[in-house]
């Protein structure tokens, strides 16, 4: 099943395999090739915008100075700051001082954390554009080209990213039922049961799938950081 989950990027990612954990299934491969999926989330004015990207020819850049890498290390610490300050956050709503047996609290709790990287993951990302748009006129294409793929796919990942907290509901209640029925009987009303051992391990599941997420979100900025990493002599095309 390794073999089959790495044909694909989405089912080789640690998400969804952390999604498919958590319904105790196997993640399969997919039908459709990637590239082909992508192809369908274009509009035509997002393929002349891709197209301008791919065809862009800038002027050699120059060899770069003091402040542009000042620059560049500036940038690694912010990007080293932000995932540090979620990472953070992510462990404090996992081990919230009131731990609720009510999904809803656990729900909204994982939406705040979602609002989150998103507010501070998006200007990060403009922010290395902007940096590698003044590197190589390879860095400079890869930018323009980044903001292409942020418009399409980042707006498909934020509808799809949006139905996550739903998705552990079932597990939520798989554990609670675990533990053993807080009243006798079908017809009896739910309550929920108290807090206990089986919370935590929804807690637990709730700091890995959002980790998970945090690393998904965070692919397209590693690769840009990693771009404005290239070697001052390779600058020139």
């Amino acid at each position: 099943m390794a073999r089959e989950s790495r044909r694909t990027p989405l089912t080789g990612s640690a998400f969804i395999r952390s999604l498919a954990a958590l319904s105790n299934v196997h993640a399969p491969a997919s039908q459709d090739d990637f590239a082909q999926r992508v192809t369908q989330w274009f509009g035509w004015t997002h393929t002349f915008a891709l197209s301008a990207a791919l065809s862009d020819a800038p002027s050699p850049a120059t060899e770069p100075g003091a402040a542009v890498r000042a620059s560049a290390d500036t940038d690694e610490r912010e990007c080293a700051r932000v995932r540090a300050g979620l990472v953070a956050l992510v462990t404090r709503t996992a081990a919230a001082a009131e731990p609720s047996a009510d999904f809803t609290v656990h729900r909204r709790r994982y939406i705040a954390c979602q609002q989150a990287m998103e507010s501070q993951i998006s200007p990060l990302r403009r922010r290395l554009r902007a940096s590698l748009a003044n590197g190589s006129p390879a860095q400079a294409k890869l930018a323009k080209l980044d903001s292409v793929m942020e418009e399409v796919i980042g707006a498909q990942e934020r509808m799809l990213l949006t139905t996550v907290p739903g998705l552990l509901q079932p597990r939520f209640d798989q554990l609670r039922r675990a533990q053993g029925p807080a009243v006798q009987g079908d017809a009896a009303p739910q309550a929920p049961s108290p807090a206990g051992p089986w919370l935590d391990t929804f807690l637990q599941d709730m700091r890995a799938l959002l980790l998970a997420e945090l690393d998904l979100r965070l692919q397209a900025v590693e690769g840009l950081l990693a771009a404005n990493r290239t070697p001052s002599s390779d600058r020139h095309e």
